[in-house]
């Protein structure tokens, strides 16, 4: 499958698809049991600046993933859409933006990744933390990211990776009388998300960037230096693209642990 691809957006309905078909993506799901849609979901009410432009995921570019992922699937594998809300309920933002209506239409199940069954991993690979309390779900199943294409302030980028800050349950890291994950910004939010992706790094991303007339598709890290291009950004100047770039290695001791074993259970089962 390529590392990174984008073509010209047309509409998200037509799009779609011909993007994910030209990488036999299909193929690729058909391998999973359990495939989890990974969006960032913000409250509409949170404030956006000249500077840091918040620009909601549009629900027709999520439905289409979505409809590619059911049509293309195993047979008997599950789809879910996941999320953990910072300083929100995330039930609710469920709701009031659609995918509550979105799961029924296509009866699918919705995750609270705030509220999900979790493990702790432990890692000395972790630049910050000493441990991570991780939801399990995640960590058993095939993980698409949907990023939304902006700039921001705090993330230089807001890509697929930075979506994955979602993963840390709002319980284990908010911080003293403070509904929001705290604990996570102790330190520059890059340390953070590189710690998080060690635990497990999406498996697929897609980011609508049709405002610059394309879709990107592909590698979460490759398409979110792509994606940095498109705002003319260098993508060494992205703290986080530049972190994960510098400790490179990490992650992919990681996949190769990983990859061992899966042929491992795939021997025993």
């Amino acid at each position: 499958m390529a590392k990174g691809i984008s073509i010209k957006f047309n509409s998200y309905q037509t799009t779609i698809p011909k993007l994910l078909d030209l990488i036999n993506f299909g193929k690729e799901l058909k391998k999973h049991t359990k495939i989890i849609i990974k969006p960032y979901i913000q409250p509409i009410l949170e404030q956006s600046s000249e500077n840091n432009p918040l620009t909601p995921m549009n629900m027709q570019f999520v439905e289409a993933v979505l409809e590619y992922c059911l049509k293309n699937k195993n047979p008997v594998a599950e789809v879910f859409i996941a999320e953990g809300a910072d300083g929100s309920d995330t039930m609710s933002l469920f709701k009031e933006q659609g995918y509550a209506k979105l799961a029924e239409q296509y009866s699918i199940g919705l995750i609270d990744l705030n509220s999900t069954e979790v493990e702790e991993i432990f890692s000395n690979k972790f630049l910050k933390f000493p441990e991570i309390v991780y939801p399990k779900v995640l960590k058993e199943s095939f993980v698409i990211s949907l990023a939304k294409l902006s700039s921001s302030e705090e993330l230089g980028l807001r890509g697929s990776l930075p979506n994955m800050l979602g993963a840390f349950p709002l319980d284990y890291y908010k911080g003293f009388f403070s509904k929001t994950k705290k604990r996570i910004k102790k330190w520059p939010i890059k340390y953070s998300i590189h710690d998080v992706l060690l635990c497990k790094m999406p498996d697929f991303a897609l980011i609508d960037a049709s405002e610059k007339g394309v879709i990107l598709a592909g590698m979460p890290l490759e398409i979110d230096k792509q994606a940095s291009k498109l705002l003319g950004i260098e993508w060494k100047n992205v703290p986080y693209l530049r972190l994960i770039e510098e400790n490179i290695e990490r992650f992919e001791e990681n996949k190769e642990k990983d990859n061992s074993l899966d042929q491992l259970q795939g021997i025993t089962q």
